[in-house]
């Protein structure tokens, strides 16, 4: 049987092929450095394992934050008609383009000591800054505009024919949004949710700046790369593969799933 010709113009190979190795070259030259015969030592140290651990720990923890309070933003982003909507959408869109050092920083003086709500919360014994609970916080400002923009593209493709015939048939907005809208978010929901725990896996400028860098506490993997390539090369390329091995894993295993979703 014959296999259809590509439909891929022959001119697009070229600046594919040169944008593909941008992307894999960098990384590629990452196992070059480092000795395969040290790398199990190197990633079995403590500091890569408590790393790795609070990584994955408090990613998961934003990727839920994100899921039950970003999938809400997202319906009303696509669903409502108030009045100033896209000025909200730019404003849930900020944190895509603002460097994360900022977002760090608006952290700090918002829930710092001294901060517009820092100082009410200390009163009543919550501190956040250079905590756990501050890495997810960070993490999680940085990573759930990729699920809203992921979800509030989808309801917009598909559009509110489907809401407004639940409507006609006696259905209720809670109704509409359990029995409706949460079905059609369904497909986008998985490649959504992956990109915003692989977003919330790599942070580290809104992390060291609102959360500091204490191993076992706000260490996370990239701020353990930061931190360990001051004293030892090797060891912090050999938590950046570890850091790239898990980013493509849990691409790799979820990605494809998400996309069969949407067939």
């Amino acid at each position: 049987m014959r296999r259809a010709p590509s439909r891929v113009p022959v001119v697009l190979w070229v600046p594919a092929a040169i944008a593909l190795a941008l992307v894999v070259l960098p990384v590629a030259g990452l196992l070059t450095r480092v000795d395969p015969v040290e790398l199990p030592v190197l990633l079995l140290s403590p500091a890569a394992l408590d790393a790795l651990r609070l990584s994955v720990l408090t990613g998961l923890i934003s990727t839920a934050l994100s899921l039950v309070l970003g999938t809400p933003l997202a319906v009303v982003l696509a669903r409502s008609r108030l009045r100033g909507l896209r000025v909200v959408r730019a404003l849930v869109l900020l944190p895509l383009v603002l460097p994360p050092v900022v977002g760090g920083l608006a952290l700090l003086y918002l829930l710092g000591r001294t901060g517009l709500l820092g100082g009410a919360l200390e009163l009543v014994g919550i501190r956040l800054p250079y905590t756990t609970a501050a890495v997810v916080l960070a993490q999680t400002f940085v990573a759930m505009p990729f699920l809203v923009v992921g979800l509030e593209g989808a309801l917009r493709t598909a559009g509110g024919r489907y809401e407004q015939v639940a409507a006609t048939l006696g259905a209720g907005p809670w109704l509409a949004f359990r029995r409706v809208t949460l079905p059609l978010l369904l497909p986008a929901l998985g490649s959504s949710l992956v990109l915003t725990f692989a977003r919330a896996l790599g942070e580290f400028g809104a992390t060291i700046t609102f959360a500091g860098s204490l191993q076992g506490t706000t260490r996370t993997l990239p701020l353990a790369i930061y931190t360990t390539a001051q004293t030892d090369v090797d060891a912090a390329v050999a938590m950046s593969l570890l850091l790239v091995a898990v980013a493509l894993l849990v691409i790799v295993i979820a990605r494809p799933r998400a996309v069969e979703g949407r067939l």
